[in-house]
């Protein structure tokens, strides 16, 4: 209603009934204007932002797409027409799967269903076709776009060429194989000058057996987590503390080839930086076994049992069914010292040795890292 203040004098009713609704006519239009100012400006401001992001997009060294929730591509920025050569609108849609390598394609197509299907962030890296043929190794990213209620509304991906980076890696890998194959021979090398030595001096048959059977397990160690190519990997599965030690105990095994030395209890991952000091460690408690222990004897087992406990991780060594333990020796050999120095010095742990009358019990105690320093060093990093 009109404010009666307001109200010119003298109107009848009739007239005071119009007037209200041309007020109300005017107030409508002032209130349409208005909205058609702030549509106005809305429109604006999304024309200069959208200005603002193409700005921003073309000008990135990374290609730049984008996607309708559904996955529908229909955005490119001028990085991707520049490295692709193809035309504007060209890969629209589902268009895109036919600019990777022809091995690439299906498995590109997989994960990026599997993202819009679960929501998962998109990573993936493939061959994409440069504008001169050639295909270049891409690392492709998407991340989705949500709104309050948590909807996926948009699909942003940037694609990053890393084949420099890829031939890099590569002309590493090759380095380092080379260099560990070297490593492999000279390992022979010593082993055989060793053998030709021994021949000389006989009376150091005994010794040069020993310090060959000692290289022999360095080599094996090294063997096993040396790099590796897909046609040269071992087939003894993912480098952990079980399979290695599997590895490593197979000369042991008796005539059906049936293992002696069982291992149970918790695995865990292992590196190179562990792999040379678990190898002495073990080799010397197997080599002593063979020679005064469990193994010297038809039905003599060694249980080895490991385990995880706190920050800790414990191997528990046991011999049983072998010859009975008199009393402890009364000389510390140069096998048990080193040993010792493969636990205590190199990785950090203590071991203690239990002489029992059914058989020896051996219990190295190692830091939880001890094995797998860098995984730990890239924990902290």
């Amino acid at each position: 209603m009109l404010d009666t203040k307001a109200r010119p004098q003298g109107l009848t009713p009739r007239q005071e009934e119009t007037l209200e609704i041309l007020a109300r006519q005017v107030m409508s239009l002032l209130e349409l204007r208005r909205t058609v100012r702030e549509r106005d400006k809305g429109i604006a401001d999304l024309a200069e932002s959208e200005s603002k992001f193409r700005a921003i997009a073309d000008s990135m060294p990374q290609m730049v797409w984008s996607t309708r929730p559904d996955g529908f591509h229909d955005y490119y920025n001028a990085r991707w027409y520049e490295f692709t050569g193809v035309p504007v609108g060209s890969t629209d849609g589902e268009a895109w799967n036919g600019m990777f390598h022809a091995e690439d394609q299906e498995r590109a197509w997989e994960a990026w269903e599997h993202s819009l299907r679960t929501g998962d962030l998109y990573e993936i890296e493939y061959r994409l076709r440069r504008a001169d043929g050639v295909y270049r190794w891409t690392l492709g990213r998407a991340t989705p776009i949500r709104n309050a209620e948590g909807q996926i509304v948009r699909w942003f991906g940037t694609c990053t060429d890393i084949d420099d980076l890829k031939k890099m890696e590569q002309g590493k890998d090759l380095v380092s194989q080379e260099l560990s194959h070297r490593i492999k021979n000279i390992f022979a090398v010593i082993s055989a000058l060793i053998a030709l030595s021994a021949r000389e001096y006989p009376e150091a048959k005994a010794f040069a057996a020993a310090v060959r059977n000692r290289i022999g397990a360095l080599a094996r160690a090294h063997e096993f987590v040396r790099p590796h190519s897909e046609v040269s990997r071992p087939t003894v599965g993912d480098t952990t503390l079980h399979t290695f030690l599997n590895a490593l105990f197979k000369p042991y095994a008796d005539n059906s080839g049936q293992p002696r030395v069982l291992i149970e209890g918790e695995d865990a991952v292992f590196d190179d930086q562990a792999a040379t000091s678990v190898a002495l460690l073990f080799h010397e408690l197997a080599t002593n076994a063979a020679k005064y222990g469990a193994l010297s004897t038809q039905d003599g087992r060694i249980l080895l049992h490991t385990r995880a406990q706190d920050d800790r991780f414990i191997l528990c060594w046991k011999e049983v069914g072998g010859p009975p333990v008199v009393s402890q020796p009364a000389r510390v050999g140069f096998g048990s010292s080193l040993a010792t120095l493969s636990v205590e010095g190199q990785l950090g742990g203590r071991l203690e040795r239990s002489w029992r009358p059914e058989g020896l019990v051996v219990e190295a105690d190692l830091p939880a890292t001890a094995l797998s320093r860098r995984r730990a060093a890239l924990k902290l990093a």
